[in-house]
């Protein structure tokens, strides 16, 4: 059926000829069916395509791409094999420099249909010169309910996995032969983990019965140091049963320098354990940003694209625009990396975040660069100044730099920004949306948006990181 053969918004099922206008934000293609948007999965501009309707709703329809009708000139050959179920690299057909551009305007139309920012200057996009092999950690699940392909029977053998979820299935998980986007040495660690895992008997973790053993698998893979860490979560303690792979592991990978067992009997799919055992080398891995080394542990958070982090942490830094006078503020500050990577820009430096073992992390971090102008405080930032007496003596900040989770700052952070006044706040964020709705409150209330600088992290992905400077009006 093609478009103008619908006389009506079409039903769930139907299958339809779409021609693609452009990408929307999250990564699908867009038509239209007379007034009505239709978001379409694997799709790119200027592709026409056989799709099935998927979802149905009064403003909007979803679909996914069955058939390639007419190829677009701004296609290119897709790497991998997993390109079409995975749902991570949903950009991967698409020339980069038109993923940069798409990006931009993406940031672009944000901070206008969102913040209401008209005339805010957006500078050009910095793409990523390694676009694959980029990413520094991958986290990966354990499965005996395997996604079952297009062109499989429906009675293939479905009872292990080792991948990743489907999008929007919690309980499926697509068998990962190959990453494109992590180090090589890192797919053969998923390889052989996946060989032995099978060899020895060791039983995928069932997420809606709540049995088996093997839960997840992460790697992380110094971007810098080439040092490795692999963590295999458990739902128990039998780390005896996985000597056979840890010594496998060693014996092939020289630089694996940590492999941790974490233990969770928590129903939830999640990697972080309640119990941690070494099972080899030491527990933390380190890795560099500029001059600087980070300690990383299993359950620290890290920029997980180590050479664009260094790219992006200049931008913060030339936006900070700092002095040897200022007092910085650093705000959901990790294990203290934009602390770290700023100090000897400014006179003192006071960092804030709730998850104490990264606070210890950034104190540690510190310590082992020689930076003793650098305070951390532990506590959640949506009370934190008001609960903290410490945190409420210290001095007034000249700048802030705040970097915040996907979901944004809480109003309660916001009127904390408001009350301390920086002259000069660096928003740096992951999600635009979030990003524009704080920044309209922000300049509702003394401040003003400058400049947007968006920054390119996760090639073929969707994802981009924006950063946003403002300055407090009267002190321009």
């Amino acid at each position: 059926m093609t478009i103008q053969e619908v006389a009506v918004v079409p039903k769930k099922g139907t299958d339809i000829e779409l021609s693609i206008e452009s990408l929307a934000f999250g990564g699908m293609g867009v038509s239209r069916i007379g007034d009505m948007i239709v978001f379409v999965k694997n799709a790119i501009p200027g592709q026409t395509v056989l799709a099935r309707i998927t979802k149905k709703r009064s403003s909007f329809l979803e679909a996914r791409t069955l058939e390639l009708i007419k190829e677009s000139s701004l296609a290119v050959d897709v790497r991998c094999e997993h390109f079409k179920d995975c749902g991570g690299c949903t950009f991967q057909n698409l020339d980069y420099a038109e993923q940069l551009a798409a990006k931009e305007i993406q940031v672009k139309d944000t901070f206008r249909r969102i913040g209401g920012f008209k005339d805010v200057t957006v500078e050009p996009i910095l793409g990523c010169e390694e676009i694959f092999h980029y990413r520094n950690k991958m986290e990966f699940t354990f499965s005996n309910r395997r996604w079952l392909t297009e062109g499989e029977p429906e009675d293939a053998n479905a009872d292990f996995a080792l991948g990743l979820h489907v999008p929007g299935r919690y309980d499926k998980i697509l068998n990962i032969n190959e990453c494109h986007i992590q180090s090589k040495d890192s797919n053969r660690i998923l390889e052989l983990v996946k060989e032995m895992t099978i060899e020895l008997k060791l039983t995928p973790y069932d997420i809606k019965a709540h049995t088996g053993f093997m839960r997840h698998l992460m790697i992380k893979h110094g971007g810098a140091s080439d040092e490795i860490m692999v963590n295999i979560v458990t739902s128990r303690d039998e780390h005896e049963k996985l000597q056979p792979i840890v010594d496998k592991l060693t014996e092939e990978f020289p630089n694996i320098v940590c492999i941790v067992n974490n233990i969770t009997a928590r129903r939830a799919g999640v990697s972080t354990g309640e119990q941690q055992i070494l099972l080899f080398g030491k527990d933390t891995i380190n890795d560099k940003l500029g001059e600087y080394e980070y300690m990383i542990s299993a359950d620290s958070f890290f920029q997980t694209n180590t050479h664009q982090a260094k790219r992006l942490y200049d931008i913060i830094k030339e936006e900070a625009a700092l002095t040897r006078d200022d007092v910085l503020y650093d705000l959901f500050c990790g294990t203290g990396s934009i602390s770290i990577y700023l100090a000897k820009y400014a006179k003192t430096v006071y960092g804030f975040e709730l998850v104490m073992s990264a606070v210890q992390d950034a104190i540690q971090n510190a310590h082992s660069n020689g930076i003793k102008n650098v305070w951390f405080f532990a506590g959640d930032l949506m009370n934190l100044f008001k609960t903290n007496i410490e945190a409420q003596q210290i001095e007034l900040p000249d700048v802030m730099v705040v970097d915040p989770p996907r979901a944004g700052l809480h109003p309660n952070t916001i009127n904390d920004i408001i009350e301390k006044a920086p002259k000069r706040l660096v928003y740096v964020s992951c999600n635009p949306s979030t990003q524009a709705r704080d920044l309209k409150v922000l300049c509702e209330n003394g401040f003003e948006l400058i400049k947007l600088r968006p920054v390119d992290m996760f090639p073929h992905t969707p994802h981009v990181e924006n950063v946003a400077t403002l300055v407090l009006k009267d002190k321009k």
